[in-house]
């Protein structure tokens, strides 16, 4: 209610996907008093709708190094190397913690996890729970365990509207009821922005709200010009348009054909370069679609794949599957160290809201859960060395512009920084009344190269001089670069 005291707690959580979950459940675990913001239920996060996996260095065959080596090919030349060694090395702890708490992973006949395969992965090693409902199984039963948590207390349906800070320092954050949360440290969690674009695979809330409320309050952003744009996503099927076709099915042994039933690209090369192969076979077809041949793949391997389609009136097992190119995830965000701290003291970042360095121009596969659970880890046990909030400080509220967006510009942002940019274009962004997507398109102009999930048609190549640099804005100042080795 407005008016009423601050909530205190130790640490302050926005965003109820598998990263806020996991940050908050830990912090409780370790004794702390926390307050999860929850805009929306928790049906409607990104985790909830993630159909990868968790990849994790688990099979014999398999070690954190060679799970580094790909990460770090799939990023160009862009990725963290001590980013990837933490999320590598960490990843098989937080896969067992999980079991631990209760999420029960697919295991094959001999009671053994079931290991997947996906694209830029040289090994089996994405752990799948329900085949392609892993998002949905992970996010269910972490929010059962909030719920019943008596060191959590839930605000749903709040919406963070601004971060509070008192002399250079987060300490909470407001709401728009009203209310107002004061803590030690508070951790973003809130996803990332892949819904600004016209097409994408996300659900509509990944606006990059979290973005904009750290740089309202000082803290810098980074590597906002490299959206990930997911290869297989539904297109023309009524009711499915932008439903995502997780790349475990591809794994499986499904195709990808042209209008004249050709092959035309290996199916587990990176994201990037699959996008990128169908963008160019539309374009030089003069088609909206080329077809995934799933027909050979066992429907009970991915159920909900299999139903939702089915639902829609396409049979998976006879019939071919129209996808292209979708907004799918945001590489950039907030920056952060391996800890999940922000430039600004007091405020965290984790998942899809942060920037580690550790996806660098590409994602791997199924790195993205594993990262939610690894450095939602390392950022609660350090957030909760944050000093207490002065019971003297007055803190003030820095507002952000609003992260809604019109039809307009997100017609302009999928148009002019889409899978082909160019410099004339993205000119034109900066002059685009949202925030976000002027953001987006100075960092794009400063990278005046191709690399990963970033094209420029008027710097087709990749440039060696952009090597380990990433693109960073600080509030109140245009894009510059700065080396992450």
């Amino acid at each position: 209610m407005a008016g009423s005291s601050p909530i205190e707690a130790d640490l302050a959580v926005v965003g109820a996907g598998a990263a806020g979950l996991y940050v908050a459940l830990t912090a409780a675990r370790q004794g702390a008093r926390v307050a999860l913001i929850a805009a929306s239920s928790f049906a409607q996060t990104a985790s909830y709708w993630a159909q990868g996996g968790l990849a994790a260095a688990l099979a014999a065959e398999d070690s954190p190094a060679i799970h580094r080596r790909d990460t770090e090919l799939a990023g160009r030349g862009l990725v963290r190397g001590s980013a990837a060694a933490v999320l590598c090395e960490e990843a098989p702890a937080r896969v067992h913690d999980l079991e631990r708490l209760g999420v029960r992973f697919d295991a094959d006949r001999h009671g053994q996890l079931a290991l997947g395969l996906e694209g830029g992965h040289s090994v089996r090693r994405i752990v799948h729970a329900g085949g392609s409902a892993t998002g949905r199984r992970v996010v269910r039963e972490l929010s059962a365990l909030v719920a019943a948590e008596p060191g959590i207390e839930v605000l749903e349906h709040a919406r963070a509207t601004a971060l509070l800070v008192s002399e250079g320092r987060c300490v909470g954050v407001s709401c728009g009821d009203g209310r107002a949360l004061h803590a030690g440290a508070v951790v973003i969690c809130a996803g990332g922005a892949a819904a600004l674009w016209s097409r994408t695979t996300n659900p509509p809330g990944s606006l990059g709200s979290g973005l904009l409320l750290a740089h309202a309050a000082g803290a810098e952003l980074a590597d906002l010009e490299f959206l990930q744009f997911h290869p297989t996503a539904v297109i023309g099927v009524a009711g499915r348009e932008g439903f995502l076709i997780t790349e475990a099915i591809r794994g499986e042994g499904a195709t990808l054909l042209d209008r004249d039933g050709e092959r035309f690209v290996d199916e587990l090369a990176p994201r990037d370069a699959v996008s990128r192969a169908i963008d160019q076979r539309l374009a030089q077809t003069n088609t909206t679609a080329v077809w995934l041949d799933m027909r050979t793949v066992d429907p009970a391997r991915f159920p909900n794949v299999v139903d939702a389609l089915g639902e829609a009136g396409l049979d998976v097992t006879r019939e071919l599957v129209p996808v292209a190119p979708a907004a799918h995830y945001m590489m950039g965000g907030i920056t952060t160290d391996l800890d999940g701290r922000s430039t600004l003291r007091g405020l965290y970042a984790v998942g899809e809201s942060a920037c580690t360095g550790l996806h660098g121009a590409n994602r791997l596969a199924s790195n993205s859960l594993s990262e939610c659970f690894v450095f939602g880890a390392r950022a609660a046990a350090a957030a909760l060395t944050e000093p207490a909030v002065s019971k003297h400080a007055e803190p003030t509220p820095a507002t952000p512009p609003s992260a809604e967006i019109s039809a307009r510009s997100k017609a302009a942002l999928s148009q002019l920084a889409g899978m082909r940019r160019t410099g004339a274009g993205l000119e034109q962004l900066q002059r685009d009344p949202h925030p976000l997507v002027r953001l987006i398109a100075t960092c794009a102009l400063t990278r005046t190269e191709t690399r990963g999930a970033h094209s420029r048609e008027d710097y087709p190549e990749l440039d060696p001089n952009f090597d380990a640099m990433h693109t960073i804005v600080a509030p109140a100042a245009s894009a510059g670069l700065e080396r992450w080795d």
